[in-house]
């Protein structure tokens, strides 16, 4: 294979995995117009249409479909040995891109990466920070952080955080003008603060516990986000009640700004977990920070 054909096979696979010659581009780091042109040579050198183009998406040919399934495990599995290869040098280094959410982006991801990062300079990390659960094998991920009840079974999930806990709260003004609730159904009576999921676009379900039952409750109030951090401030500003997990919240209890209610529903449960694929070898810089940001209580 000389490297003509190389290259438009790695283009193919920008394209199919990006689902637009725009994104890809970006991604690769080359213009639309060298890919299409990549993307035409390797059709035309191979007899059949591999993508079907319209002037708003790019979608697989029924042989772009085969080649894809055939070509990218085997792709990704030599940018895994090359990057292997890196523990040959004397520090780890190169790109460690992760998943995370916003909330442990902020509070715990963040500050215990920094220190890392200052201390091995060649170790370069891309985050992508949303709430939409990711396929991180499919968009090529390194590892994600996640809370560990909604982690996979075949990943390799580490605990970077102690236990959590989802806390109802409000600020005393709210509670002082609507009332405590004191049972879980009196919160269908309040104005509730809810959290759009980017995932599917639902909105998520408090979850609460109460005799061993676990109970999901869909509330209702004026305002939807689709990040925690509008919530808090919302909260703090005394809209309704706000279910967030309680590191986000401390400070805010702490100080008498917010108030807890319902706590005796709301059990501990797996906090945030650093997770990464039990069939990839891990790289010398992932397999580093796995090690550096394990909690360890």
């Amino acid at each position: 294979m000389n490297r003509q054909q190389l290259s438009e096979l790695t283009a193919f696979l920008a394209v199919a995995r990006q689902k637009s010659f725009t994104r890809a581009a970006a991604q690769s780091g080359v213009t639309p117009s060298a890919l299409s042109h990549a993307m035409r040579g390797l059709e035309e050198r191979l007899g059949v249409r591999l993508l079907h183009r319209t002037t708003r998406s790019v979608s697989l040919t029924e042989a772009g479909e085969r080649l894809f399934a055939t070509l990218a495990p085997r792709l990704d599995e030599i940018e895994a040995e090359l990057a292997a290869l890196t523990a040959l040098r004397d520090k780890p280094a190169g790109l460690v891109r992760i998943s995370a959410d916003e909330h442990s982006l902020h509070t715990l991801l963040w500050p215990r990466l920094a220190p890392i990062l200052r201390e091995f300079p060649d170790i370069r990390v891309e985050i992508d920070s949303d709430y939409r659960l990711k396929d991180i094998v499919a968009e090529r991920f390194d590892a994600g952080v996640r809370f560990g009840d909604i982690i996979a079974k075949d990943m390799v999930a580490v605990p970077i955080g102690p236990e959590a806990r989802m806390l109802a709260v409000a600020s005393p003004a709210y509670f002082d003008r609507a009332g405590r609730p004191e049972a879980i159904e009196d919160l269908t009576a309040h104005a509730c603060i809810n959290l759009r999921l980017p995932t599917y676009g639902g909105l998520y379900a408090w979850e609460f516990e109460e005799d061993g039952r676990d109970r999901k409750v869909w509330v209702e109030g004026p305002l939807t986000f689709s990040s925690v951090f509008p919530i808090l401030r919302a909260a703090l500003d005394g809209f309704g009640i706000a279910c967030l997990p309680d590191a986000m919240l401390a400070p805010h209890l702490a100080s008498g700004a917010l108030e807890a209610v319902l706590t005796r529903f709301s059990p501990p449960f797996a906090g945030y977990h650093l997770y990464y694929p039990s069939r990839r070898q891990p790289t010398p810089a992932l397999a580093l920070l796995v090690e550096r940001l394990r909690w360890r209580g």
